[in-house]
């Protein structure tokens, strides 16, 4: 989205949503008249980045299901999401498997019992690797932002944490409390 004026609230995309309702990037995208998709680009077990470790306090020995995500707008790709889950979490759920969630991974989790209550947002700015490039199409020498997310439930257990990659050129904006009528 460089050079867009495009400005993403955050508290839409924690939220469950109800049966039959599309996922928040979908709404969002087409609440300014877009497109909005996502293509799953691995899915499963594996080991986590040290951010991402640390985030969610696991031991080195320790795995992670993730989802990776190519997010698209209008059928071009605007950012990479991947996001990471405890094993004893979402081991052996959907959330695991190589296919779309119904009412996405926030509302799988609400059914779980498991229910964000505290986010934590780390952004930063770096070159993109070979691999961000090639699934953001970005040319050589061009700058991310990175935002870890990290979401604990009400009694402060660590339960997703999502490492987002997007061009430079995104805002982002944080909202709290009741949002418009």
């Amino acid at each position: 989205m460089s050079g867009d004026a495009w400005i993403s609230e955050t508290a839409p995309y924690l939220a469950p949503r109800e049966p039959g309702q599309s996922d928040a990037w979908t709404d969002e995208a087409a609440r300014r008249g877009r497109r909005g998709g996502q293509r799953l680009l691995q899915t499963g077990e594996a080991d986590a980045p040290d951010a991402v470790r640390a985030a969610l306090g696991l031991s080195a020995a320790e795995l992670v299901v993730v989802r990776r995500r190519l997010i698209l707008l209008d059928d071009r790709p605007v950012e990479l999401t991947d996001s990471y889950y405890p094993v004893s979490i979402a081991g052996g759920t959907p959330l695991a498997e190589p296919r779309k969630v119904p009412g996405g991974a926030v509302t799988l989790l609400k059914e779980l019992g498991y229910v964000g209550a505290e986010v934590v947002e780390d952004v930063s700015a770096a070159l993109a690797t070979a691999e961000e490039r090639e699934h953001l199409g970005l040319p050589e020498g061009s700058a991310v932002l990175r935002l870890l997310r990290l979401t604990r439930t009400a009694d402060g257990t660590p339960m997703e944490a999502a490492l987002m990659t997007m061009p430079a050129g995104r805002h982002l904006t944080y909202r709290l409390g009741k949002q418009g009528a």
